[in-house]
């Protein structure tokens, strides 16, 4: 397994997923963003950010299907921390992959998963270093599969007489 390297770029969750898993060869930023990005070329870990919207997730989801990719359920995703690591090969303003969706993108090669190591991150390429675990975010309510949702909301229908199972009283 190849040593994760010490400068990261954050990315939110699935697209995260999606570079390290499913083949997302590039990671569409403004060209703005990139210039910033020094040295440009080199390995990189991928650090998948914290924040994950239910319209974000979605959008990401359905965009992978079209492509026959099966996207991991929302409270499957890691979040908060390194996930992997990719060569960045250069930057494109032009490109057939199927994931550009411009302006800009960088150009990503040879991705390959880690042991998750919960990071702070930041935006555009930074050093990034182990943090204490508990700054991993839960699972929002909206990640959860229906029937744990169903559990986590069940006191209070409960209390009211509703019973979410459809079971007799015993």
């Amino acid at each position: 397994m190849t040593p994760i390297p010490d400068i990261a770029i954050s990315v939110r969750q699935p697209w995260a997923w999606a570079i390290i898993h499913a083949g997302k060869d590039c990671e569409n930023r403004t060209s703005y963003s990139i210039r910033f990005m020094r040295p440009l070329t080199g390995r990189r870990a991928i650090h998948a950010a914290k924040g994950m919207t239910r319209d974000e997730y979605e959008s990401a989801r359905d965009f992978m299907e079209t492509m026959g990719i099966a996207c991991p359920p929302p409270a499957d995703l890691q979040r908060g921390g390194i996930i992997g690591s990719v060569d960045v090969i250069g930057s494109t303003t032009q490109s057939h992959s199927r994931w550009f969706m411009g302006p800009a993108a960088l150009q990503l090669r040879n991705p390959e998963p880690c042991v998750f190591v919960p990071a702070v991150g930041q935006l555009g390429y930074f050093p990034w270093s182990a943090a204490d675990p508990s700054i991993v975010p839960q699972a929002a309510q909206w990640m959860l599969p229906k029937l744990e949702q169903a559990r986590g909301c069940r006191s209070a229908p409960a209390a009211a007489g509703v019973d979410l199972f459809n079971r007799a009283d015993s």
